[in-house]
């Protein structure tokens, strides 16, 4: 059989090709001098292997680790290799995904035994066999049923859980050995190519822990994350509670009409903390007279704050809102980012010198004139606010450098208490597929965006990455400074989201740069039995992305 010739755009020239060829085959034609390993391809913006063969004329582009395909690609092959060690060694234990941890992924191990370095120890040295043999990763496509009747005689009833509500009648699986998942994307062909990772106890668990993803030949030094590890607790306590561990669990409450008290009882748990809060910051008021609430974008920073002013009043405080925001240097001055754009998100935009001089004259009961920034003209207004605080006034600051202690360097550490606002989505697809931690993030940034802000999907997608960045440097490594670490994700929201952000998703051209991102999410979207947002209260933080809620922003 011939093969028919076709043309394919690679690194911006245009090279021949026989339909029914690989990629892999044609990138080592081409791409021989590739300076870093090619994990997979994208063939007209979308994911693909580098064993699927090319039929007609398209465009590819090779996806290296550095890439955010790239390494997720890479952890979620990593993963698969993980459980097949395990199975293959402990056949009865049970690993169960959790949370981004330590640059790796924070795993529970339930076994026969507890787990210690010699099981850790065993674990990792079978699945750098499994690497050294480079296994290939194999698929095969199975009816519905079939999957489930192989998930429950597994144990696996997350699996099949999840798999009642997909409405198709085939699913593909995908595996190295004898363990089998549910095959969710791409993977690189074979193991051989996941060789650096390591395997790191973290009571009760451990974590898998991989390279650095602009130093893929590094694998950076553990630091504990005490802090933020007791927030993850203590959200997998909420969903145990709420019995919500996972996708197909809240599937369930959705299609069974238990959905109204599962809103009722997730906001409950926000508010429960919001008055913990408040509590905390009324019995330290005689020390405490700043309190500075910080997180990156989309944690629901402001309808935190709102909420947490309420509660203050409740117990006789009188909160005065300041945002860092208006202490912001005119655009001249601003540090330019690496794409040679003004960077407000660097603490070096902020006038420092005029923020620390202000809050030390407010602390000691002085009036100031407080800046206004115009972010039209990318200057100060003329107009100013006028502040001073009382006896029973407490002064809140809301911006995402608010646990760099540089900003508040005049003020001394016993009197400011630092909140830590962020999204840390605890529910998993399954006990072996994580979400993203950053997703919910991003899909309530999209929702918000094409409401309120007049941005498309698409531009929310592209900006994205920059925006991570920043707080990769600003917001992230100041984390365990927090006094207290608030979690704004709500059990429940996905589902909500889902009715507003699939169809703004929907509206990013094929062509577009942007469209892989756009076709991830959405896919990952449709695993949730959409939820109308009827039931969401008007004071909820998902209110401040969807719309409706009591407060002004």
């Amino acid at each position: 059989m011939t093969h028919k010739p076709i043309e394919i755009q690679l690194d911006g020239q245009r090279v021949p090709a026989k339909a029914g060829e690989q990629v892999q085959a044609i990138f080592k034609k081409y791409l021989e001098k590739s300076p870093a390993k090619i994990l997979a391809a994208k063939m007209n913006q979308q994911l693909v292997s580098l064993d699927a063969t090319v039929h007609s004329n398209c465009r590819l582009e090779p996806v290296f680790y550095s890439d955010r395909e790239g390494i997720a690609l890479y952890r979620r092959a990593a993963c698969l290799i993980l459980y097949e060690a395990v199975k293959e060694l402990y056949p009865s234990a049970r690993v169960v995904v959790g949370q981004s941890l330590a640059n790796g992924y924070y795993f529970d191990f339930n076994g026969e035994q507890p787990l210690d370095e010699d099981i850790l120890k065993k674990i990792e040295a079978r699945m750098r066999l499994i690497v050294a043999e480079d296994r290939p990763f194999v698929k095969e496509t199975i009816s519905i049923e079939e999957a489930k009747e192989y998930f429950e005689a597994e144990g696996y009833q997350d699996k099949a859980k999840l798999l009642t509500t997909i409405r198709l009648t085939e699913v593909r699986l995908i595996g190295c050995g004898i363990f089998k998942d549910i095959y969710l994307g791409p993977v690189v062909p074979g193991a051989g190519l996941i060789d650096r990772f390591e395997l790191t106890l973290y009571p009760p668990g451990f974590v898998l822990r991989f390279p650095q993803q602009r130093n893929p030949g590094r694998i950076p030094e553990i630091s504990p994350q005490t802090k933020l590890f007791q927030i993850y607790k203590e959200t997998k306590d909420w969903n145990r509670i709420l019995g919500v561990n996972n996708v197909g669990e809240l599937n369930e409450h959705c299609l069974s009409g238990q959905m109204s008290e599962l809103v009722r009882i997730a906001e409950g748990f926000h508010e429960k903390k919001i008055v913990e809060v408040a509590d905390r910051i009324t019995s330290q008021r005689q020390r405490v007279k700043l309190v500075l609430i910080a997180g990156p974008s989309s944690s629901g920073k402001t309808t935190f704050s709102k909420r947490l002013m309420i509660q203050l009043k409740v117990n006789g405080l009188h909160p005065i809102a300041l945002s860092t925001d208006n202490y912001f240097l005119g655009r001249e001055q601003t540090p330019l980012g690496e794409d040679g754009k003004p960077d407000f998100e660097s603490l070096s935009a902020v006038d420092l010198e005029l923020f620390n001089q202000q809050m030390s004259e407010l602390l000691a009961g002085e009036e100031v004139s407080a800046p206004v920034y115009d972010f039209h003209t990318g200057q100060r207004s003329e107009k100013t606010g006028r502040f001073k605080l009382g006896s029973d006034d407490i002064l809140l600051v809301e911006g995402i450098h608010g646990l760099n202690s540089k900003l508040t360097r005049s003020v001394p550490a016993e009197n400011k208490l630092k909140v830590y606002i962020s999204a840390l989505t605890q529910l998993c697809l399954d006990n072996h597929n994580r979400i993203n931690t950053s997703d919910v993030r991003l899909i309530r940034r999209i929702v918000r965006d094409r409401l309120f802000r007049g941005y498309r999907a698409a531009h929310t997608l592209k900006v994205w990455s920059s925006v991570q960045r920043g707080e990769e440097r600003n917001i992230f490594p100041f984390q365990e400074e927090a006094d207290i670490i608030f979690n704004s994700t709500l059990i429940y929201e996905p589902a909500v989201l889902r009715m507003y952000a699939e169809r703004f998703l929907m509206e990013v051209p094929t062509d577009d740069p942007a469209f892989y991102e756009a076709y991830r999410l959405q896919r990952f979207l449709q695993m949730f039995v959409p939820v109308f947002a009827d039931e969401v209260p008007h004071t909820s933080i998902l209110r401040e992305f969807i719309g409706g809620s009591t407060f002004e922003y």
